[in-house]
């Protein structure tokens, strides 16, 4: 076959071409580490290695999430920790408040104290999240949780959580009216007290449950009368006498009725009445110590009204701080299931960066020796196109 020295030349050239962008292509390769630079390289691996890409980055998406959840939830805990301690030391003054030597300046001491306290506790309440919201916002998390009013502390926002958008449905705010407003008052199945305007100075106590299976749900009324000089009491349910009726007062004594067990201790006076009716969810933690408070500060509140404020008080204190415990501990709940939401994301993000980089990562070693190889025979090209391209007509003569 003929085959002009310009064919020649031409087709030297194109191999030259050819090789030298073979050898950049793969020192390109080398240089970032990368099998797959364009999707032309290998476009199976390239649409294998983007997919892996998005999967990386949507669980980067979830995992700031979780990141945001988490600095919420952290924030709650520690401020339910801090109020339970509130609460604890709102305890303490109350027991103290119960000093029978007590002058009524130093009632009205003690009640300055328990102020100071509810004071700190509302702050708790309308903390924010560094964020421009607040931790007990509920759904409304971008407006002031609750608000002191003459009337007490008012909810402000709406209840719920709001939920960062995820599969998972990570809370970013805690219920805050359920936990500040909603504690079960009384004992948690009913809630004793005494009538204002009692003028003895007999008071209640909060009462225990002897047999739950006789209990009825129904509202009780102790009034206390005089029989033939002797100081009795009488039981009615919702109204409608019961078997205790005018049963003889001894002070301490247990009055037993329905499954329900309580002591009226003190010294009492006809007409008096103390009641029981059936516990609720929506005893407020502010209103708890707003009642102490308001019969601390009362210097004609005579012994029987300071102690039953003192008791109920302390009633009140203490299923508050229960129900704030139940609610810290659901909050350590969601921490640790953000916990295990973390590491899988943790699993899911490695496997999505070992997927891409087995598609498009390079081996380093074979990428070497194909660069030395492409180097050698560009080199070998080289040197044989200047060969030919010396030649001539006399050059074969000779």
């Amino acid at each position: 076959m003929r085959v002009s020295t310009a064919n020649r030349y031409e087709a030297a050239v194109d191999s030259l071409q050819r090789r030298q962008r073979d050898m950049a292509e793969a020192q390109t390769a080398m240089t970032n580490g990368k099998r797959i630079n364009k999707p032309s390289d290998d476009p199976t691996g390239a649409a294998r290695a983007e997919r892996a890409y998005i999967s990386g980055e949507r669980i980067s998406s979830e995992q700031r999430l979780v990141d945001a959840s988490r600095s919420a939830m952290v924030l709650a805990e520690s401020a339910l920790g801090q109020a339970s301690e509130l609460m604890q030391s709102a305890r303490e003054t109350l027991v103290s408040a119960g000093n029978g030597s007590y002058s009524p300046k130093e009632r009205a001491a003690q009640a300055n104290q328990l102020s100071q306290l509810r004071s700190q506790l509302l702050a708790l309440a309308n903390q924010g999240n560094g964020a421009g919201g607040y931790l007990f916002g509920g759904q409304g998390a971008t407006a002031i949780p609750f608000l002191d009013t003459p009337n007490g502390v008012q909810p402000a926002g709406a209840g719920g959580q709001a939920l960062l958008s995820s599969s998972e449905q990570l809370p970013s705010t805690v219920d805050g009216q359920n936990i500040w407003l909603a504690a079960r008052s009384g004992n948690g199945v009913f809630v004793s007290g005494a009538v204002a305007g009692n003028a003895g100075t007999g008071w209640i106590d909060a009462g225990t449950v002897s047999d739950p299976g006789a209990l009825t749900g129904a509202s009780y009324s102790i009034d206390i009368g005089d029989v033939n000089g002797v100081v009795s009491y009488t039981v009615l349910a919702d109204g409608q006498p019961t078997a205790l009726t005018d049963v003889p007062y001894r002070a301490g004594e247990a009055i037993t009725v329905d499954g329900m067990s309580l002591h009226i201790k003190g010294i009492p006076v006809a007409g008096d009445r103390f009641t029981v009716t059936p516990s609720t969810p929506d005893l407020d933690a502010f209103e708890a110590l707003d009642l102490a408070i308001a019969t601390l500060k009362d210097p004609n509140a005579n012994a029987g009204q300071v102690s039953q404020a003192v008791n109920s008080g302390l009633r009140d204190v203490d299923a508050v701080m229960g129900h704030m415990q139940a609610a810290r501990a659901e909050t350590g709940a969601v921490l640790t299931r953000l916990d295990s939401i973390d590491g899988r994301n943790q699993d899911r993000a490695l496997w999505a960066k070992s997927v891409q980089a087995d598609a498009e990562d390079l081996d380093m070693v074979q990428a070497v020796s194909t660069f030395q190889n492409q180097q050698t025979g560009y080199q070998a090209a080289l040197q044989s196109y200047a060969m030919v391209q010396r030649l001539s007509l006399f050059d074969y003569v000779k």
